[in-house]
């Protein structure tokens, strides 16, 4: 069995995809975002650095490229995934890719998703940093003892040995602190402003969750295992639930990936820019295969694989 697994924010980049602009679905499926964007989506992830690291911008790009390379690998092949899931970000990919959204109903939530998480804390308030070589007790235990009455918590389980944490910015730094103190090989900030996945972002799945009443919703035509609790579930209602929840809990990615694993799921398929996820398939599952399709190399190893 195959999984589509969809990249989240932190993989974007100038000129992602560029291997394909030249592919007609890809170009239409750009222009379908632009029109429902009301800016130009070509332009953003060709010349515009700046702009696209903003979240609310970033955003709808991974998910653009994402749909594009999905829809030109159906066109190429006529092929549908078994099971498909995603990081965070990457879970709306999956929606669109089971049906459960249209495209253009997916990009104006993850604007608005976008929106929400940065207005939730103040520039400069909040941080994130990646904890490598501890266990997840041994981070869950530093945040607690470093939060001190603010918020700082585990948000993604990413592979075994390799944590996110997030919160309030002189939290994360207390926490950093304690997890170098227990041993680990690696306590590094990361660039960004928003918090995703902790508390404090509480207030802006709520605010998220008022959107959803303006798109429908659809039964899943290809399961999703989903980041909160690594399920897949059936009723929009439960879909909606998840969604409004993930987006202050944590990303269990690695649970998510081992549930694929258990339904059948032994060839995993990136589809979106960059190799993340390939990367954490490697160290979660290190028997399966895992191909990043970002650019057309990605492609041929991918037909190689399905042959």
């Amino acid at each position: 069995m195959i999984a589509f697994i969809f990249p989240g924010q932190g993989s974007q980049k100038i000129n992602m995809i560029s291997d394909f602009y030249d592919e007609t679905i890809v170009g239409e499926t750009f222009d379908e975002a632009s029109d429902a964007l009301s800016y130009d989506m070509f332009d953003l992830i060709e010349s515009n650095a700046a702009k696209l690291n903003q979240t609310e911008f970033t955003q709808p790009a991974i998910l653009t490229a994402s749909i594009a390379l999905y829809r030109l690998w159906q066109d190429r092949t006529g092929g549908v995934p078994d099971l498909l899931a995603g990081h965070s970000l990457g879970e709306y990919s999956a929606l669109v890719a089971a049906e459960v959204l249209h495209f253009k109903d997916a990009l104006k939530l993850v604007a608005h998703r976008g929106r929400l998480m940065q207005q939730a804390v103040p520039e400069g308030e909040g941080a994130m940093a990646a904890i490598l070589g501890l266990n997840d007790t041994q981070v869950i235990e530093a945040c607690e003892k470093a939060a001190q009455g603010e918020v700082v918590s585990a948000v993604n389980f990413n592979s075994p040995g390799q944590v996110v944490i997030a919160g309030q910015k002189a939290a994360v730094d207390r926490a950093i602190e304690s997890c170098k103190a227990l041993g680990a090989k690696r306590a590094l900030p990361l660039p960004v402003s928003v918090p995703s996945h902790c508390a404090l972002m509480k207030h802006a799945s709520e605010l998220l969750g008022h959107h959803f009443a303006d798109v429908v919703w659809h039964t899943p035509k290809i399961p999703i295992v989903h980041n909160v609790d690594a399920s897949t579930h059936e009723s929009t209602e439960a879909i909606e639930a998840v969604l409004i929840a993930q987006l202050h809990n944590p990303v269990e990615w690695v649970k998510c990936v081992q549930k694929l694993n258990k339904l059948g799921a032994n060839k995993f398929v990136e589809c979106g820019p960059g190799k993340v996820l390939s990367g954490l398939n490697k160290r979660i599952l290190p028997d399966s295969s895992c191909v990043s399709i970002e650019d057309a190399a990605g492609f041929s190893i991918l037909e190689e694989m399905m042959a």
